[in-house]
């Protein structure tokens, strides 16, 4: 069967623009040669499209589009999800896909494995259907799947549900089996994806199409990277990353896909500039200004700001402090040059002086602190939210995974901002971004990558002189946050326990703050916010609990 996979990047709620998305793709596939037109999860109403569906009109207006798809697409069938209603038992909606072809009566297909962990709360809305359906489509039994319902547990979190919906749609008769899918980007899931899709070809020797979602979503962003097998658990296709597409796939192909060559760094690098552009586009943002310390977060997020969004929108600002060393403002420069940007500078000495001022009498017989250095983080805050406001630039912050976890950050100063594009970018991935950002030529300044990372807001400060090494603090994070090991397992490693300690309370102390932080892009297992939901006021330590009389 000749498959047509329409890659689409679907706006959640844009009801209207994803009809006409649908259509175009759908027809220029027929016109390729498709027997059957394929689209992501819930293509119709973009996803996750959370409690929209509870919004009066929204789920009608859902099924409305899904009726005119019926109505304006030919002889060829089209499987496009979409949010259906439950009028019996049980949650309000489906997740469904809807098989449309003209003169043909609409036939749907349930999802039967709702995801309710990590960014997924699918349980909330939608009632589990019952396994999928089998259709008759151009004389091939085709077994439809929706995104969860093909992933094996070797691949999930635990074991997780009762029934495989492959299995059964084989047993069924299916010869070919289709997902429609809506699989969110995180580091390696696109081999990880590749991978279960392979084994389950192979074991159950049955071609697979897997058509993803592309775009971004809020802080979700889906790569796309749709795949093909034929029945040997052969790969026959693999579209692009991060982009939209569209091809034609014979299931019955011999011929091997070339996987593209790419590496972790380059995905991850693709994955932010996709969800920082989607983010500012359908947001309705066109341009974005963030500040520039001479430092590598700030150089990799611009750097990353001009891949996507060009260099005429975007504006950095060097905002120097009496602390601010020559060298760093003399980087943040060269990095606005070799990126083509227009860089302001607004220095805060006088600003920062003038505040301490008004604190003179009230601060009296106390010695400068951290208060002082917040100061100034703020000061630069209150300056870029102001270029935000009168300009209408989308402000973006440029703090790391790293400092958020243990609050090495300033609320209402760096934390100040509308999109937080690398804060589930560990520090050291962040190096590597750097280097891979410099790959052909020097982008971000040779001083800015190898000088040891400091806020400047005293003197002789350097992050180090707070925080662990970072290569020992990113391991320990990711032991701690994406695999929830306990200090003990994490001592049991190697660590120091000291260190495991300190990091481990800063991490709980500062969910407040993580609270306040603007919306981040998820790129790795497991993010702060949508994808780790801790209570803020609580007092759980994995320390050794004791009961005294």
């Amino acid at each position: 069967m000749r498959i047509g996979f329409a890659q689409i990047n679907p706006t959640v709620g844009d009801l209207r623009g994803n009809y006409d998305k649908i259509l175009a793709a759908y027809e220029r596939l027929v016109s390729l040669g498709a027997e059957l037109v394929l689209t992501p999860e819930l293509a119709a109403t973009g996803y996750p499209p959370q409690d929209l569906v509870f919004k009066t009109r929204f789920v009608p207006q859902n099924l409305e589009v899904v009726e005119r798809l019926h109505g304006a697409i030919g002889k060829v069938p089209l499987l496009v999800g979409y949010v259906d209603r439950n009028e019996g038992r049980g949650r309000p909606f489906y997740n469904a896909a809807a098989l449309l072809a003209r003169g043909e009566p609409l036939r749907k297909s349930y999802k039967t494995l709702l995801p309710t962990y990590d960014v997924f709360d699918e349980d909330r809305y939608f009632e589990p259907g019952r396994g999928g359906e089998v259709f008759v489509i151009a004389g091939r039994r085709v077994g439809v799947t929706i995104c969860e319902d093909i992933w094996t547990e070797r691949y999930l979190p635990r074991r997780l549900y009762g029934v495989d919906p492959v299995a059964g749609l084989v047993e069924r008769g299916a010869e070919i089996i289709v997902n429609l899918s809506a699989s969110p980007f995180a580091l390696d899931k696109i081999e990880t994806r590749r991978e279960m899709v392979e084994a389950l070809a192979r074991l159950h020797h049955r071609p697979i199409a897997y058509c993803n979602l592309v775009g971004g979503n809020d802080q979700l962003v889906f790569d796309g990277s749709s795949i093909a097998f034929n029945r040997a658990g052969e790969l026959i296709a693999q579209l692009p990353s991060f982009q939209t597409a569209e091809v034609v796939v014979e299931t019955e192909s011999n011929e091997a896909a070339p996987l593209p060559p790419t590496t972790a760094t380059a995905e991850l690098h693709g994955a932010l500039s996709l969800g920082m552009r989607d983010y500012l586009s359908k947001c309705n943002f066109k341009t974005a200004v963030l500040g520039l310390s001479g430092g590598i977060d700030s150089a990799v997020v611009a750097a990353i700001a001009v891949d996507s969004l060009g260099a005429d929108n975007v504006i950095g600002v060097s905002m120097p402090s009496p602390f601010s060393s020559r060298g760093s403002v003399d980087d943040a420069h060269a990095l606005a040059r070799n990126l083509g940007l227009r860089c302001l500078d607004v220095p805060i000495a006088n600003a920062f002086e003038s505040f301490k001022d008004q604190f003179q009498e009230i601060f009296a017989g106390r010695p400068e602190d951290t208060t002082e250095e917040n100061m100034q983080a703020r000061l630069r805050g209150m300056i870029l939210m102001s270029l935000s406001n009168k300009f209408g630039h989308l402000l973006l912050t440029t703090g790391n995974k790293s400092e958020l976890a243990v609050g090495y950050c300033t609320m209402y100063g760096d934390m100040a901002g509308g999109l937080a594009v690398i804060s589930d970018v560990p520090k050291t991935l962040v190096y590597q971004l750097a280097r891979w950002i410099n790959r052909d030529r020097e982008i971000i300044p040779a001083a800015t990558i190898n000088k040891p990372p400091s806020a400047e807001l005293k003197p002789g400060q350097v992050d180090q002189d707070s925080l662990p090494p970072y290569d020992v603090l990113d391991q320990v994070l990711q032991l701690y946050v994406e695999e929830n090991k306990s200090a003990q397992e994490i001592g049991a490693r190697g660590f120091d326990e000291k260190t495991i300690r300190w990091i481990q309370q800063r991490v709980d102390l500062n969910e407040y703050k993580r609270a306040q932080a603007a919306p981040g892009l998820k790129v790795t297992s497991r993010a702060f916010g949508l994808g780790r939901r801790m209570p803020i006021a609580q007092r759980y330590s994995d320390l050794n609990l004791s009961f005294t009389r």
